[in-house]
């Protein structure tokens, strides 16, 4: 199913000059993929899948939408997700069911992507069991780029599923408030992917991908940034709120994936 993206307001936004972006990288060797084993494929019901990022041992961040059926709208029952930490050409460095999830309190799953909208999509998924491999290293978060500054992506996709591609530059062509408009290469698929800022030793998240657009006929990245919203979250998560897996593996499969909005 397509939605249609209603981002008018954004649209008229003034948009940053942009660097050359970057082409995407596959990921699929050992090398290649080593600084990302933390960005995973998040697999819902065996039918669709995101991506997600593990943040810290037992806690994946992702987009909101991925955790909402597409044909009902209900939630998803968290049974049929898993993590897939690193997935790569059939094999993933850690395989770890859902336990628990929160959305943003203010997000509400619909068909209409409006701005503010997804500026609140955007969500945190507690593990069954955390993830101790020394190679699958969580990313920490950082703060909202500026509107020109350059970021990065690493997303599993449509036409990537089975190795996920980094984009090392790409630019914030708009900011407002919680949500960004970006130069940066998705597909259905990188719901939930990282965007990061490549400022200090190491990558750090500034933004949750939610959306594909066109702009002025340019694709276009649309996300919501995590600065305020993962403190939100976090306080979700530890007041016990949220929706709880029935059990760490569910045979009931959803019709459900990324979904992904165009103008």
């Amino acid at each position: 199913m397509r939605h249609w993206l209603k981002v008018l307001t954004l649209a008229l936004m003034p948009m940053a000059a942009m660097a050359q972006d970057s082409r995407l990288k596959s990921l699929d060797t050992t090398d290649a993929g080593r600084a990302w084993m933390a960005v995973g494929r998040l697999d819902i019901g065996g039918t669709g899948f995101c991506t997600g990022t593990l943040i810290s041992p037992t806690l994946v961040l992702t987009a909101a939408h991925c955790l909402f059926d597409k044909a009902t709208g209900q939630r998803v029952d968290l049974s049929d997700v898993e993590f897939l930490a690193a997935w790569r050409l059939g094999r993933a460095s850690a395989y770890r069911a859902a336990r628990r999830a929160v959305v943003h309190p203010k997000y509400q799953y619909g068909e209409d992507a409006t701005a503010a909208r997804i500026g609140s999509d955007i969500a945190l998924i507690e593990l069954w069991q955390p993830i101790r491999n020394t190679t699958v290293i969580p990313f920490e978060t950082g703060d909202r780029p500026a509107r020109g500054e350059e970021v990065g992506v690493v997303s599993y996709a449509r036409d990537r599923a089975e190795a996920p591609a980094l984009q090392e530059v790409c630019s914030v062509m708009s900011r407002r408030s919680d949500v960004l408009v970006m130069s940066c290469d998705v597909e259905f698929g990188s719901s939930g992917a990282p965007v990061f800022s490549f400022e200090g030793d190491r990558p750090r998240i500034v933004s949750v991908v939610a959306a594909k657009a066109e702009f002025d006929g340019q694709r276009v990245a649309v996300g919501t940034t995590v600065e305020d919203s993962l403190t939100i979250l976090q306080r979700e998560l530890s007041a016990g709120r949220g929706f709880i897996a029935k059990t760490p593996q569910g045979a009931a499969r959803n019709n459900v994936g990324a979904r992904f909005v165009k103008p």
